[in-house]
């Protein structure tokens, strides 16, 4: 399985490098992908490298594209690259993963009209159809609430990506069982 995250200027990190993290573990092939420059800063100034820009992204080449949030979801929402990629992404039935502001993304695309979904508190009106839930899936697509969900979420995406059996072991690994 592969999936797709992309990071833009001012990316939450705990939500990104959990997501990361958690996904390699499991065997999922993660990709990153830049806005444009491939070197992409978080909300606290750290430096990331990207694997790809976005232009270069093509939604037959993964089976899941993630956005962290922060307050570089602004930054992604105003991309319609972005934009498109997410509905391409949800055409085609694949995963469409958003933690804490990116559902907000989500919903600029077109993709949450049907679907509920978990945001950042205090976001609740970004969305047609918010639940207070720490992780949230309706259908292909999956929300998690905040930076402290990021486990939660990423465990999620593992077990759907890469099977329960894979989810358990990164979470025995981690001791988190």
């Amino acid at each position: 399985m592969r999936a797709v995250i992309i990071l833009a200027e001012g990316f939450e990190e705990i939500e990104a490098f959990t997501t990361i993290d958690v996904l390699r573990r499991a065997g999922v092939e993660v990709t990153l992908a830049s806005l444009s420059s491939s070197v992409v800063e978080s909300s606290r100034k750290v430096r990331t490298m990207a694997d790809k820009r976005l232009a270069e992204i093509n939604a037959d080449d993964y089976d899941a594209l993630i956005l962290p949030g922060g307050p570089g979801y602004k930054n992604l929402a105003n991309s319609q690259a972005v934009l498109g990629l997410i509905k391409d992404f949800d055409k085609k039935k694949k995963v469409v993963a958003a933690i804490c502001a990116a559902p907000a993304v989500l919903a600029k695309a077109g993709v949450l009209e049907t679907r509920i979904a978990a945001i950042y508190p205090g976001m609740e009106n970004q969305i047609p159809k918010p639940r207070d839930a720490k992780v949230v899936v309706d259908g292909n697509v999956v929300t998690a609430k905040s930076p402290g969900t990021a486990m939660e979420f990423a465990l999620k995406l593992a077990e759907i990506l890469a099977g329960k059996a894979a989810a358990r072991k990164v979470k025995e690994d981690l001791v988190l069982e």
